[in-house]
């Protein structure tokens, strides 16, 4: 199963690293090259272990992905629900440890993926990673200045403050289920 992944340094502690990578619309357009629309399903507001994500990328194709890990301040990991029909398996996963400097942290996005159909796998995952090797650079890069962006970080604090980024915040009541909403 093809991997790819980039790797960047930020000047903020990893609490608010994390939650820069976890900002929405519309402070996520201001820092994420690859999101044309972004926003939580199943009435959701805030992330959380299966909550999911409907989002729609700068090349027009849409995917709804389901957080399957959200552990604040050090990782987070997504996994495609429902996407576009050329991949067979997608999920993203992130990682935020403290960098050597004090106040910075290394973060590290990751995607796997598989392509079908089987018969041009070979071919088709050799393009995915050219090309998702080139927009998870571009991804990380943007999201590098969003954590020197005063608007994102402040945005990314006020989601700190307001106990947005806690391990269960996203997640549903059991009497709080998608049949019951209108």
């Amino acid at each position: 199963m093809p991997v790819v992944e980039a790797v960047t340094t930020v000047p903020v502690p990893p609490d608010l690293a994390f939650a820069v990578s976890q900002t929405t619309a519309p402070i996520r357009y201001r820092w994420d090259p690859f999101v044309r629309e972004q926003h939580f399903t199943d009435g959701a507001s805030h992330p959380g272990k299966g909550v999911r994500t409907f989002t729609r990328s700068r090349h027009g194709l849409g995917m709804v992905s389901e957080y399957v890990s959200f552990a604040p301040p050090s990782h987070v990991g997504m996994k495609m629900v429902r996407g576009p029909w050329f991949f067979e398996m997608f999920a993203g996963g992130w990682r935020f440890a403290p960098a050597p400097e004090p106040g910075h942290t290394i973060a590290t996005w990751r995607y796997s993926f598989r392509c079908r159909p089987a018969l041009v796998r070979p071919i088709a995952d050799r393009i995915g990673v050219w090309l998702l090797r080139r927009d998870i650079h571009r991804r990380i890069a943007g999201y590098a200045e969003g954590c020197t962006d005063p608007v994102v970080l402040d945005a990314a604090r006020q989601t700190l403050d307001a106990g947005e980024q806690s391990p269960d915040a996203g997640q549903r009541s059991p009497d709080d289920s998608p049949a019951d909403e209108t």
